[in-house]
């Protein structure tokens, strides 16, 4: 072979062995590169769905997904946590709080406009330590949140919101809100949402003044994590959905009202909704289209001599009856399980429609002292203590009656317990019985669950039909039968 063939060869030889190179670096870098982009791709889907494992998507009439607790009344999803824990996904240290006008250390103001239209701003935020003392101002909010558990829980968007401790009193004036989530006035203890945990001190007082809501999950006055609230004379009127004239949620508190009309008008609105200790005094009580007042879980409501009026026309959520006086546990964490308490005396309770009182996925307790009672339903249904729309607990209860006139029918479920005492001097012409139809037409119950009846010596029972109970104590001479039979045990006893 010649000496320039064999250079040609070479040349050749070493152009080949280049371009393979070439073409395997190049191969590499696409290699990483789709590699990086797989990865890119990967991580925007992961985020993508975490907003989607922030809570259960919203149930279609009412209906809980598998696994998940059912929908509160007053139209508020579930949190996703276990009784006692802080919500999922966020707290209040996550919100950026902000307010058209913002205090933050002592002050007094008298006769100031509070005006906000913009989305997830307070007209007016306290957050300090200190007093502060408004009075006869005048309070305006626009400006719809789709916050949602952050405005139920921490206050975000509220047309006055406090905070931090302060304690403030409002004195006279106006506060109007016409957006969703947009509370009128709340006090956040600042616990956290800890359900029992003490809060930081926060307590708003607040008298003589004029508070109107009229958009979806707007209470009119509202009180958790701990906070207190002080209530008088106010005149509250609320239109819109889960928006409860007196209203608390997640972490709880104490309110305390003393005088002043309350009256709601929307979907899942009763007149008081507690997840706290709420006392109230010489007030009206008006709901037009949903339940009265509704307790969750370990939690109770005193009335003093207050006239509460419901017509409860429209369900909520997964409830499935109509009712005045709603104790229940969702089994959201918005309210520890244990005993439900609601006390009633003196003044008036006027029930429209439905059952007087409804007992289901609880133990409850209600006390009643001199309280006229008048159930305007065909039905006549005093109280029914049986299955609803959640599950997870019992369905318990037991009347304590004083000085108490009733009359109805009494529904105890197949799976439901119910214990009945009537003292000084009280009255019961009624029956109890365990056919029980929902008010969507489905069938509970057919069978009578456990009853026990107690009777002291200066009180009464006069028979409506053949009852049958499980136990009695007492004076059979106590029972009128009036010409029914009383069976106890299964034994006719009268």
């Amino acid at each position: 072979m010649k000496k320039s063939e064999l250079k040609k060869i070479l040349s050749l030889g070493l152009i080949a062995t280049m371009c393979i190179s070439l073409t395997a670096c190049s191969t590499s870098t696409s290699s990483s590169s789709a590699q990086s982009n797989a990865v890119t791709s990967s991580t925007n889907t992961v985020s993508e769905k975490s907003d989607d494992l922030d809570g259960p998507p919203e149930k279609p009439d009412g209906e809980a997904p598998d696994g998940q607790p059912g929908e509160r009344p007053d139209g508020e999803g579930p949190g996703g946590n276990p009784p006692g824990g802080a919500p999922g996904g966020s707290s209040s240290a996550d919100i950026d709080y902000s307010g058209a006008v913002e205090i933050t250390s002592a002050d007094s103001q008298s006769g100031q406009t509070y005006a906000s239209s913009t989305a997830e701003e307070s007209a007016l935020l306290i957050s300090t330590s200190d007093d502060v003392s408004i009075k006869d101002a005048t309070v305006t909010k626009t400006g719809d949140s789709d916050g949602g558990d952050n405005c139920n829980f921490y206050g975000l968007n509220a047309a006055v919101l406090v905070k931090d401790g302060s304690t403030t009193t409002i004195t006279g004036g106006t506060i109007t809100s016409d957006a969703d989530g947009a509370n009128g006035v709340f006090s956040y203890g600042g616990n956290g949402g800890k359900n029992g945990a003490e809060g930081d001190g926060t307590k708003v007082i607040i008298s003589d003044t004029t508070i109107t809501t009229s958009g979806d999950g707007s209470g009119g006055i509202m009180t958790t994590g701990g906070g207190t609230t002080e209530a008088s004379n106010l005149t509250v009127t609320t239109s819109g959905r889960s928006s409860a004239a007196i209203r608390t949620d997640r972490g709880g508190g104490t309110v305390t009202v003393d005088g002043g009309t309350y009256t709601t008008n929307g979907l899942g609105s009763p007149t008081i909704y507690s997840t706290a200790e709420i006392s109230v005094s010489n007030a009206s009580l008006v709901s037009n289209l949903s339940e009265g007042v509704c307790i969750e879980g370990i939690n109770s409501i005193t009335l003093n001599n207050c006239d509460l009026t419901a017509n409860n026309t429209k369900t909520n959520g997964n409830a499935t009856f109509y009712d005045t006086i709603m104790i229940y546990q969702s089994m959201s964490g918005d309210a520890d399980s244990g005993t439900s308490v609601f006390t009633m005396k003196g003044g008036s309770l006027t029930s429209r429609n439905g059952h007087v009182f409804h007992v289901t996925n609880t133990t409850a307790e209600i006390n009643l002292n001199n309280v006229k009672i008048t159930n305007e339903d065909s039905e006549n249904v005093l109280l029914s203590v049986c299955a609803d729309g959640w599950t997870g607990d019992t369905n318990k209860a037991t009347l304590n009656a004083s000085k108490q006139t009733l009359n109805g029918t009494i529904l105890v479920g197949s799976d439901s317990e119910l214990t009945i005492n009537l003292t000084d001097g009280s009255t019961f012409t009624g029956t109890f019985d365990g056919a029980i139809t929902n008010a969507k037409g489905d069938t509970v119950s057919t069978e009578i669950g456990m009853v026990a009846v107690s009777l002291d010596k200066s009180s009464t029972w006069t028979l409506t039909s053949d009852t049958y109970i499980s136990s009695f104590d007492g004076d059979l001479s106590s029972v009128n039968t009036n010409g029914y039979t009383l069976y106890v045990n299964g034994t006719a006893v009268k």
